[in-house]
């Protein structure tokens, strides 16, 4: 009988390089816009500076990270989730025009969007917003407590409704089509592990708990965010916390 592969092993056949065929890139070239921007928004939050130095030490945050599931009712403080975005997506340095940020990223292309679920935060309406990077800020775009809706979405996890805020990284996947073709499907999701595991480390720092998410119904969560699923799609999650 011949062997039926899964889908997971097409994947990776299909986005992997070998020197038996050529490498393939796309067959037109269009650089595609670097940074999503909503035309509308609800309101916009301005973040507080970040800080740039101090702070615990490395490796004491790398000893002492762990997963965190289970959260207070403290909100979070403005301040601590400015912090938590400049550390995972915030820019840190400007290069020829161009804007480099915390963490890496395959071809420095950065396809992953940052949204936040704002579900307990000091000041801030409940709600959903984008992650302004060239504006240090929060557009909201969208108003209520998702709590309930996010941790069914994400299959009865609790951590997204007791959560301060969730982090949810969403892939404009044209970003990395248009220069590696069918091998940025890879990369977005390991560019999304970079994020999720900076923004760990970066709760440790502040003393806060965390949690990353690859379990949830791709669908359910792909409507929360408004995003088609194809063009654009939820990747990864990460609820922050008081413990």
């Amino acid at each position: 009988m011949p062997e039926t592969r899964s889908a997971g092993q097409f994947f990776v056949e299909q986005t992997g390089y070998s020197r038996s065929r050529p490498l393939r890139g796309p067959e037109t070239f269009r650089q595609p816009a670097p940074y999503k921007r909503y035309p509308e928004v609800l309101g916009r939050i301005a973040l507080p500076p970040p800080h740039r130095e101090g702070g615990r030490g490395l490796w004491a945050t790398i000893a002492a990270r762990r997963s965190e599931r289970e959260f207070s009712r403290e909100a979070l403080s403005l301040p601590e989730v400015s912090q938590l975005l400049w550390a995972v997506q915030g820019v840190t340095a400007e290069v020829s025009g161009f804007a480099l940020r915390a963490t890496a990223s395959a071809g420095a292309l950065y396809p992953n969007e940052t949204y936040v679920f704002l579900l307990n935060v000091v000041g801030c309406p409940p709600g959903l917003a984008h992650y302004d990077v060239r504006g240090h800020a929060l557009d909201l775009i969208a108003q209520g407590n998702f709590g309930h809706r996010l941790a069914t979405a994400c299959l009865g996890q609790t951590s997204c409704r007791e959560a301060g805020v969730v982090f949810a990284w969403a892939a404009v996947i044209e970003r990395g089509t248009s220069k590696y073709a069918e091998r940025a499907y890879r990369y977005v999701f390991l560019d999304a592990g970079h994020l999720g595991a900076q923004l760990q480390l970066a709760a440790t720092a502040l003393g806060l708990g965390s949690v990353n998410i690859g379990a949830f119904f791709d669908d359910e969560v792909n409507a929360l965010l408004g995003l088609d699923g194809v063009t654009e799609f939820a990747v990864y999650l990460t609820a922050v916390g008081k413990v």
